[in-house]
């Protein structure tokens, strides 16, 4: 067993375990076994047990988005300060009064990225147990908690004719059944994707956001990792097809729920709550985050510059020449 194999090696079974008790929970209330709905059903479930262990991981991820949103003016501010120092000093310093802004703001580039790098080892886990099915059956073996019963039952499974173990690329090709699935889950995968992230940026991010550099990589990204599973995504057997689409459906409504519930300030999503709150005559909600600390500082220099003009001035001795 190699680096890799004992890695993942954890995550198979957990996957298997999730699946398997799905599995024998449909098959206990009178679906087939061996029916490839039955396991499509299991993989769905697989789905919704990882995302709603991951909902206070996304809670996190909401906030850090929001927090580099709204310190995009401050870092635009700071870039432009060590402009063409190229310097190791001014590098270093650079970079540790970034780690200071992230830190005062509860906030940094990486939070964002943290469900999908969680989500990455059930994907491969996923991927190499419907992967090994075929090999698993030749072999008399089961795969993590999947009896070699299981094994026989899952590999014999098929929805619309298409077999849940076959990829496009891997002894899929000939069968119609699989490339017509292939294809509209790869185009549904990367279609929930693109809309996941393109209401993102056209919805839920503000004016200095939308002009910050950070919006370049928002924008590069948006096209080129639904290129990269698309592309991926003919690898991938028909279950974990079935897999990242029903995640990324989850991701879609998840996150229009976020922009029209708990919206960025100052974004499109924030000014229509606005107006659906004052339409009913709600009170604005108070403001968030940097945003709110950019609001009471103002406050506070407003009332320091009034106490400063109302403040008496003290008349001062004038010494007089003597005549």
């Amino acid at each position: 067993m190699d680096f890799f194999e004992t890695i993942m090696f954890p995550f198979k079974w957990l996957v298997s375990v999730i699946m398997v008790g799905f599995h024998d929970g449909l098959s206990a209330i009178g679906l087939p076994a061996a029916n490839g709905w039955t396991w499509t059903l299991s993989i769905i479930g697989l789905v919704l047990v990882i995302r709603a262990a991951l909902i206070p991981v996304f809670v996190k991820q909401i906030k850090a988005q929001r927090g580099m949103q709204l310190l995009q003016p401050d870092l635009k501010k700071l870039q432009d300060k060590y402009k063409g120092k190229t310097d190791q000093l001014s590098r270093q310093a650079m970079a540790q009064e970034q780690m200071a802004m992230y830190k005062k703001h509860g906030t940094n580039p990486f939070s964002a990225c943290l469900p999908m790098l969680i989500q990455m080892p059930f994907f491969f886990a996923l991927f190499q147990v419907l992967s090994g099915i075929s090999a698993a059956k030749d072999k008399g073996a089961g795969i993590g908690a999947m009896s070699h019963e299981q094994v026989v039952e899952f590999d014999a499974s098929s929805i619309f004719g298409a077999p849940l173990s076959a990829a496009l690329l891997h002894g899929g090709a000939g069968n119609v059944a699989v490339v017509v699935l292939s294809i509209v889950m790869i185009l549904a995968m990367t279609a929930s994707q693109f809309i996941t992230q393109k209401q993102i940026m056209a919805k839920n991010m503000s004016e200095e956001a939308m002009a910050s550099p950070f919006m370049k990589q928002q924008k590069m990204m948006l096209y080129i990792l639904p290129l990269v599973f698309g592309v991926g995504g003919i690898n991938f057997p028909i279950g974990v097809l079935i897999y990242w689409t029903t995640t990324n459906l989850w991701t879609m409504g998840q996150q229009f729920f976020v922009i029209r519930r708990m919206p960025t300030p100052g974004s499109p999503a924030a000014k229509a709550l606005a107006e659906r709150r004052a339409a009913k005559g709600l009170p604005s909600l108070p403001l968030m985050g940097a945003k709110k600390a950019d609001a009471e500082a103002e406050a506070e220099a407003a009332a320091a510059a009034v106490a400063a003009k109302t403040q008496r001035v003290q008349p001062q001795r004038k010494n007089r020449k003597r005549k």
